[in-house]
């Protein structure tokens, strides 16, 4: 079994685990009826439309 000679430091432990602690930005997409940027199968919140179906009344309030 490997055994490591020197031990690793933190800063580049922390440097190795930050590149992969990267966040990324959500996928947006346009709303086929409104043109609304919204994320990936979700319903539009503007229009209430989903895969051009309406689904969701946006003016009625829950």
């Amino acid at each position: 079994m490997a055994v490591p000679r020197v031990k690793t430091s933190k800063a580049r432990t922390r440097r190795r685990q930050s590149i992969n602690m990267k966040l990324t930005a959500p996928a947006l997409i346009e709303c086929g009826t409104c043109g609304n940027r919204i994320l990936l199968h979700r319903v539009c919140p503007k229009c209430g439309f989903y895969r051009g179906k309406k689904v969701i009344n946006p003016e009625a309030k829950v």
